[in-house]
């Protein structure tokens, strides 16, 4: 009985491993690029996911993008940096996402 019982949880969590190594399914919409550039940006920006620029690399990215004075940089539970800074003298509010997108609010 008791080898039964192992078997089946052995199976059980054979079958939940492969489920979870499943690939997610590319985006096939060629509006939505995966990583911005100075001529592209992704209209629904700032999107959600895990970023990995460093808190320099943010700054660093904000700054040749034109803001100065880039101030309180954090990052959100969204994995969005977010900072206050100017831009042709007025203060705004700027998010830079994981893409690269950098949208004043």
């Amino acid at each position: 009985m008791k080898k039964i019982v192992l078997a089946a949880a052995f199976v059980s969590v054979s079958s939940l491993s492969a489920l979870a190594q499943t690939a997610p399914a590319a985006n096939s919409n060629d509006d939505t690029p995966a990583v911005a550039t100075p001529d592209t940006k992704n209209p629904t920006a700032p999107v959600e996911g895990a970023n990995s620029f460093t808190e320099d690399q943010a700054k660093d990215r904000i700054e040749k993008a034109g803001y100065t004075q880039v101030k309180d940089l954090s990052k959100d539970d969204k994995g969005v940096w977010n900072a206050k800074g100017m831009k042709d003298g007025k203060a705004v509010s700027i998010a830079l996402d994981y893409q690269g997108n950098i949208v004043a609010k």
